[in-house]
């Protein structure tokens, strides 16, 4: 490859080494690992064997599942490739703007007083009468004596 590499592309040394199921759909945008592979392909082959020893579906199944999970697994490359393309095209401004109000702000806050979180000070919640002297503060003594 002599131009500039996209992120999706292999070269042909790291296609190599990507496990079967991978190479045989073709997928580029999707990379499933040896695992997933193994659970998309066996797993799915097991599954419709269990099935059908369970009667609950016919012997045909053990031939279709994998092959519709494979279908699956090339519609969500396909369904990436194209969100890909389309954030591609999204212009840079708009790229900052989303980055920016993405951004966390960190910071302090100046609070006001409040009276329930000075120490040494019990809020009550009595209502108080009209033209008295608020008694929902009461005073604690800081220091035993």
């Amino acid at each position: 490859m002599t131009g500039p590499r996209s992120w999706a592309t292999l070269a042909a040394d790291e296609d190599r080494y990507r496990p079967f199921y991978a190479r045989f759909l073709g997928l580029r945008f999707v990379n499933p690992g040896g695992v997933l592979c193994f659970v998309f392909f066996e797993g799915a082959v097991a599954l419709a064997a269990l099935l059908a020893l369970a009667e609950l579906v016919s012997w045909w199944a053990v031939l279709v599942l994998p092959v519709m999970v494979a279908v699956m697994v090339k519609i969500n490359d396909v369904v990436a490739a194209r969100v890909v393309r389309s954030a591609a095209l999204v212009p840079q401004q708009e790229r900052d703007r989303f980055r920016h109000q993405m951004e966390p702000v960190v910071g302090t806050a100046r609070v006001g007083w409040i009276r329930h979180s000075v120490p040494g000070v019990v809020v009550s919640s009595a209502p108080d009468s009209p033209g008295t002297v608020p008694s929902t503060v009461v005073r604690r003594p800081t220091e035993p004596g």
